[in-house]
């Protein structure tokens, strides 16, 4: 079934030149035919990958496409981040990803800042220029201190002066939707996009969700074990799975997916063509 929903798709900077390449010359080529909203490109624990990352945004925009650069404080100061505010917008992007400042690993010193503080730093500095996303957790974030509790931080960082926000990966189309109702509640009427992550590789799927705290239903996890390590049955699984999920979203009135890519065209292709996307 067609849909004028809005799709987008989150890049990872690159770690080596054949990498970069590859995403820029194939890769986004192939999801801009799909004619998406916009790609996010993401900024390690505490900046760890700043300079990729402006690398990767700055050739994506010069080559025409819509771009959201992640930004967090993590161990940058006020003056780096205002830095770099100044130069994604004298490239013309008008959209940015703003998460917690979290610190890479072994690093200590640094400073933790609540997305709500960049929200409102971006806003005073770059006034409304920028689409500001934040991030959302159905299934709730593994260090948050109650479920109300994170939706408030949610309503915190809408508050401050957040457009709208993507959730966390799920299989659990329930949670979603339960999630929704419970942010409308408090007052929160801003558009909140389903984060939805392909299924290729079970083993690196379920020792993300372990860390990330995203739940993999135990039928899925069940079917995919197995498969036995089969690549084929699993992708195969995976788009069937994901594709219901996401007709489910779309049928029932989700404002958009944003399809955690991991730098591949498949088979996230292959989901939004069964989407009629």
């Amino acid at each position: 079934m067609a849909s004028s929903s809005p799709i987008s798709f989150e890049f990872f900077p690159p770690k080596t030149e054949e990498g970069r390449e590859r995403l820029l010359e194939k890769t986004t080529p192939r999801l801009q035919a799909l004619q998406p909203e916009y790609f996010s490109v993401t900024y390690g624990a505490g900046g760890s990958t700043r300079d990729n990352t402006l690398d990767v945004v700055t050739a994506l925009t010069k080559g025409g496409y819509s771009v959201a650069p992640h930004l967090s404080f993590g161990t940058d100061d006020n003056d780096a981040i205002t830095a770099l505010l100044d130069h994604y917008r004298d490239l013309g992007v008008k959209r940015v990803v703003a998460l917690r400042g979290d610190m890479p690993s072994g690093v200590g010193g640094g400073r933790l800042v609540y997305a709500s503080e960049l929200v409102s730093f971006i806003r005073k500095h770059s006034g409304d220029h920028f689409h500001i996303e934040v991030a959302a957790y159905p299934e709730i974030h593994p260090q948050a201190e109650s479920y109300d509790k994170d939706i408030e931080h949610l309503k915190h960082k809408l508050d401050a002066g957040a457009d709208s926000a993507i959730t966390q990966y799920f299989y659990n189309v329930e949670s979603y939707f339960y999630f929704l109702d419970r942010c409308a509640a408090i007052g929160i009427d801003k558009p909140i996009v389903a984060g939805i992550m392909p299924i290729t590789n079970y083993e690196n799927l379920a020792r993300f969700s372990r860390n990330c705290g995203a739940d993999i239903p135990r039928w899925i996890s069940k079917r995919l074990e197995g498969f036995a390590g089969c690549k084929e049955s699993v992708t195969s699984f995976g788009i069937e799975v994901v594709t219901q999920l996401c007709q489910t979203l779309l049928d029932n009135g989700a404002p958009g997916i944003h399809f955690y890519s991991m730098n591949q065209v498949e088979p996230t292709r292959q989901i939004c063509r069964n989407l009629g996307l």
